[in-house]
């Protein structure tokens, strides 16, 4: 997944780049051409002792903190889009935060195929029930709230150019899936963005 993620940074000048779910800053080794290098990751304490951290500009907890006219070449994501509760709005503010024919290039785990549920079953899923004797379907039910199906829907949704590749022998049997997206629609993600501002509390609840 990170390998695919940066790709496109391996060679060429410097690209504005944001992760979000940065986590450990273990994706940063991959990454020898992007600069400045932003992140949205609200649990500071994973990367604060991070041999990397000196390479991060700004550091954000939430994609709604970056100030407004802020543009970035490419934004990315690596095995955390299956965790937002929020996910359409995170998309849609990463389409209106990406600079002209920039990408946004995402990699997740095949959540809600078989393979992929086999694959965690029968590794982690085994290794918890011995040392927890615990289930731990209960807590992957917890975590990842978004399926690869569903997060490809919100992907294009926003964005008018969707390239998609995998890592298996199709999409519904695969362990991981990359997608690349340009265009975004602006008048899509503005729109969604101003809906949320006239929800009604007890709507969000």
């Amino acid at each position: 997944m990170h390998r695919k993620v940066a790709e496109d940074v391996r060679t060429g000048k410097p690209k504005s780049t944001l992760e979000i779910g940065a986590g450990t800053l273990n994706h940063l080794q991959y990454e020898k051409h992007s600069a400045p290098y932003d992140i949205v990751e609200p649990f500071r304490y994973l990367f604060e002792s991070a041999a990397k951290v000196d390479r991060i500009r700004n550091v954000y907890s939430d994609i709604k903190e970056i100030p407004r006219g802020t543009k970035y070449d490419r934004a990315i994501s690596i095995a955390t889009f299956e965790h937002i509760c929020n996910l359409p709005e995170v998309v849609a503010q990463c389409g209106l935060l990406l600079a002209h024919d920039a990408q946004i290039r995402v990699a997740i785990p095949s959540e809600g195929t078989i393979l992929w549920k086999l694959g965690w079953q029968f590794t982690t899923g085994i290794e918890f029930r011995l040392k927890h004797n615990l289930d731990y379907s209960l807590l992957m039910k917890h975590e990842h709230v978004n399926t690869a199906a569903e997060i490809e829907d919100i992907l294009r949704y926003f964005f008018s150019q969707v390239e998609s590749s995998f890592f298996g022998f199709s999409k519904s049997l695969s362990f991981y899936q990359f997608y690349s997206c340009s265009k975004p629609s602006l008048t899509r993600c503005t729109q969604f963005i101003g809906s949320l501002r006239f929800t009604p509390s007890s709507a969000l609840t």
